[in-house]
């Protein structure tokens, strides 16, 4: 081949070489980690304390139903749990004999001294009696009256007696079974005002001094259900003998709960400010609590302090900035000064 031939092809090589080392390749970024972001916002939670309790009649709202004179229980017309109304009969009692004939005993002392009384004023108008006489006759009568009346205050009198519900109520006890003979006074059943039941709780002794009265509440049954909402109406300044715990009751709307149902209530304290995140955008493993911000495309860890943990979020406090997103899916994945890309927000 000439030399004038081979010209022209040593250049169309030249200049395909130099067009292949023009071309830039492509930048080797490295691994990246694949992470979900969202905005960072100041704002606030409530703070809250879990107690666990049970639905319970109130102390002044419960009555306990007793006959002071010995007897029998010859009727029963409610059992435990049963919803009744005002005047509506619970229970015959039959007074024992010996109870009912000390009360005729006392009437027919008092009927013998107002006879005497009666004689003895009769004897008086004639001159035949003095005025000592006619004094101690009717001091007779005021002690046989007196007696009759303690003995009719105690139902004495009465040979059958019938209680009636006070008030508008739940039966949550009965002490007694139909047939049953019983002491004087002794307990027979007992009646909660339907209006009356609270949720009764205790507390760690260390929340003592945040917890309020008035203090909003949520109500859950440990059985399940929707919660209730109530408020707090007594926080007790002394722990439970038994359970060392301080007492809280709540009080509720009526008819909501039935007594007895074993209940979470979470309580409301106080309000935690600072910047809200979800829970899972703060790191609390090896090292102390940080979440992670998106800085250039690489994670940056910014460490807080930890007002409030919840699961609806949690409230921290740092130097975050507004304007970079937060890491919220990934944030226990990455290290500080990682490359990240976003999956989305």
């Amino acid at each position: 081949m000439t030399a004038r031939a081979v010209a022209p092809l040593v250049l169309l090589l030249l200049g395909l070489g130099a067009c292949g080392r023009g071309q830039s390749a492509p930048a080797d970024t490295g691994p990246s980690v694949l992470v979900t972001t969202r905005p960072v916002a100041q704002g606030s939670l409530p703070s809250t304390v879990t107690a666990y309790g049970s639905a319970a009649p109130a102390l002044n709202g419960q009555q306990t139903l007793s006959v002071p004179q010995p007897g029998q229980v010859t009727g029963l017309a409610v059992s435990d749990g049963m919803a009744v109304r005002a005047g509506e009969p619970l229970l015959t009692f039959t007074l024992a004999p010996t109870a009912h004939s000390t009360y005729q005993q006392a009437a027919d002392a008092l009927a013998a001294a107002e006879k005497q009384r009666a004689s003895t004023q009769a004897l008086f108008a004639q001159q035949l009696a003095t005025h000592d006489q006619l004094a101690q006759a009717d001091k007779a009568v005021m002690d046989a009256q007196a007696a009759v009346t303690a003995l009719s205050a105690e139902g004495a009198g009465r040979p059958v007696q019938t209680l009636r519900a006070p008030f508008d109520g739940v039966v949550t006890t009965v002490s007694v079974a139909q047939g049953d003979r019983t002491q004087a006074g002794a307990p027979l059943l007992t009646v909660a005002r339907t209006t009356g039941l609270l949720v009764s709780a205790g507390v760690d002794p260390a929340e003592r001094p945040h917890l309020r009265v008035g203090a909003s509440a949520t109500l859950e049954r440990l059985a399940g259900g929707p919660p209730v909402t109530g408020h707090v109406v007594r926080v007790d300044s002394a722990l439970d003998p038994k359970t060392r715990m301080i007492p809280v009751d709540m009080a509720f709307p009526a008819g909501a709960l039935l007594p007895g149902e074993g209940m979470r209530a979470t309580i409301v304290t106080g309000q935690a400010t600072g910047w809200v995140v979800p829970h899972q955008a703060v790191v609390t493993a090896k090292g102390p609590p940080r979440v992670f911000q998106v800085v250039a495309g690489h994670a940056k860890a910014v460490l807080v302090r930890i007002a409030l943990s919840s699961p609806d979020g949690d409230v921290v406090q740092g130097p975050l900035v507004p304007s970079h997103p937060l890491i919220v899916d990934g944030a226990y994945q990455v290290s500080d000064g990682d490359a990240v890309r976003s999956g989305g927000q």
